[in-house]
């Protein structure tokens, strides 16, 4: 797998029955890097620990006085060092490589499941707990495929230093055999209260995170509110609470860290002591006395390698938990994402929940009494809210139809809109019907202006096109990203569009401009716009009047507003009198 084809076309369907299912399924997914990575970090490890070998080998020959032996040995740990070194690097690219890889495997599923529950992710999973998932989780999952290659290594290599010890000496061997399996399992105690700490301040970061969102977010209604300071206060609490999550992993941790090293330095100076006292009853010579000492330290590296081993395939099972309780959740309106494709988009659309019905190819204005009434049906007409199954398009229920065919027959725009950041021609390079050219698209959302406004922050750049816009568009008036916003929904041209409040932050003169031109754009296809703007809807072909959430009038804006007492009194702000 090389790095240059990700992110992948599709990373795949992964085995949620449990989290080992989870994992193996990935370890399957990537097993050619995988068992291409174990190979390397064998023959890397392998000849490492054969370099004491040489080096005993050598100062034997030495005390000997054979010069040839000692040239035969310097020559045999040249060749070592150097097959170690390349497989080294070889090693540490696959390392590299299956890391990557599986992270963005599961990032890529993650993201690709958040897509697909859309709006309901949000009432089953915090925004925090995503986050944490898509930037922590997927890391640690990633670091047990880096150690998988390092691990194999070191346990081939203790395998065959125990048997060359044994070879020499069985008393050594012994030690060895057991004495290493031993100082592994001494920091098992350890791992559990580790994985605890860390789950807690996983929790916590997931918390503070949220809780940070939600003041981003809100940062606005915060301040007019005055509620910057108690929203400051539980963030600094938070806060508190995941730093003192950290000093417990930290305490944990050091303790791990300790034993890591002291009992490891006892193990070589028990071996060391016992290959002395062997060497000085003559059972063991010089040489063999070095290369025990050398195959004592080596053992420090397969050791340590078991510990953290064990550490990053425990914070792995903690994260591939995580990350299969998000991939296991489940739209409520199953049906909306496994129906079928087909859609009628020249026909009428019919909500029956408030009773709305828009012929197609009218530019229709819905006219709200309560504008949550104007919202939940923007989030009905596209499909986004519970009740949205129901809605008809010739008939045909939304409910059976797929997200894909929902997607390409209706496109709703939000009252405010999300701009992401990056250029100009990224934001409006967006699916088209080719029918409407960029440029036309501006002008009927009168944004000429918001282009040469971007032009002017970025003096370096002459091509409105290559201006950047920041993240959310807040470098934007509110006026300015629903017309930018506007111009990207009817590049897209789709059969039937839904825009809630489009207008609602731009002047009345500009608001005019649009009004005249949006119809004139939409000629032939069907328009749906939420509003109670007097220019938007004297421009409507048909205008619905909804009260308590049910169709109370329909009729022209000038009629309604002469004969309707509600509608005028919701148009015109004024007050409903009673004689």
């Amino acid at each position: 797998m090389s790095l240059a084809r990700l992110p992948f076309p599709d990373p795949g369907t992964p085995d949620l029955r449990s989290t080992a299912a989870y994992l193996r399924w990935m370890a399957r997914a990537q097993w050619r890097t995988l068992a291409l990575g174990i190979t390397w970090g064998v023959l890397w490890m392998g000849t490492m620990a054969a370099v004491p070998a040489g080096i005993g080998a050598g100062v034997q020959a030495a005390s000997e006085g054979d010069q040839a032996g000692v040239g035969r040995a310097v020559a045999i740990i040249a060749v070592l060092t150097t097959v170690s070194a390349t497989t080294g690097i070889l090693r540490h690219r696959m390392a590299v490589t299956n890391w990557i890889t599986a992270s963005s495997r599961t990032q890529q599923l993650v993201t690709r499941h958040a897509a697909h529950l859309g709006h309901e992710l949000r009432r089953t999973v915090a925004t925090g707990e995503v986050v944490a998932v898509t930037s922590s989780d997927v890391e640690k999952i990633g670091g047990a495929f880096d150690v998988l290659a390092r691990f194999a290594g070191a346990v081939v290599a203790f395998l065959a230093v125990v048997v060359v010890l044994m070879r020499s000496s069985v008393l050594i061997g012994i030690v060895v055999l057991v004495g290493i399996p031993l100082l592994a399992l001494a920091v098992g105690p350890l791992i559990k209260p580790l994985e605890r700490a860390e789950s807690a301040q996983r929790h916590r970061l997931g918390r503070a995170t949220e809780l940070a969102s939600d003041t981003v977010a809100g940062l606005r209604v915060l301040r007019g509110i005055g509620g910057e300071d108690l929203f400051l206060r539980r963030f600094r609490a938070a806060s508190q609470e995941v730093r003192a999550a950290a000093v417990d992993v930290a305490r944990v941790r050091s303790l791990l860290d300790a034993e890591q090293v002291a009992l490891p330095g006892l193990f070589v100076v028990l071996v060391t002591w016992i290959g002395a006292h062997l060497t000085l009853t003559g059972t063991l010579t010089v040489g063999q006395l070095v290369a025990f000492y050398g195959y004592s330290a080596f053992l420090l590296i397969p050791l340590r390698t078991f510990v953290e081993a064990a550490q990053r395939w425990t914070r792995a099972y903690v994260g591939a938990g995580r990350v299969v309780r998000v991939l296991r959740l489940e739209r409520s309106d199953v049906a909306t994402s496994h129906g079928t494709t087909a859609v009628p988009a020249d026909a009428a659309l019919h909500d029956p929940v408030s009773g709305l019905t828009v012929e197609p190819g009218t530019f229709t204005a819905v006219v709200c009494a309560e504008q949550v009434t104007a919202d939940e049906i923007a989030l009905r007409l596209a499909g986004l809210d519970e009740g949205g199954a129901a809605v008809t398009v010739g008939g045909v229920a939304l409910g059976h139809v797929s997200r894909a065919g929902v997607r390409a027959t209706i496109l709703t725009q939000d009252k405010d809109p999300v701009l992401l950041s990056g250029t100009l021609a990224e934001l409006l390079d967006v699916p088209r019907s080719g029918r409407v050219s960029v440029s036309d698209a501006v002008e009927t959302a009168s944004a000429y202006d918001v282009l040469d406004a971007l032009v002017d922050g970025s003096p370096d750049v002459s091509d409105p096109m290559r201006a950047r816009i920041t993240e959310r568009g807040r470098s934007l008036s509110g006026g300015q990203r629903q017309r930018l916003a506007l111009a990207r929904s009817l590049i897209v041209d789709p059969p039937v569009l839904v825009l809630d409040e489009p207008t609602s932050a731009v002047d009345s003169h500009t608001e005019a401009r649009i009004a005249a031109a949006l119809r004139d754009a939409r000629a032939g296809r069907t328009t749906v716009v939420l509003t109670s703007s007097p220019l938007m809807l004297d421009r409507a072909d048909v205008v619905v009047l909804v009260v308590d959430g049910v169709v109370a009038a329909t009729g022209r804006h000038r009629a309604l507003l002469r004969d309707d007492a509600t509608y005028r009194a919701v148009v015109t702000r004024e007050e409903v009198t009673t004689p």
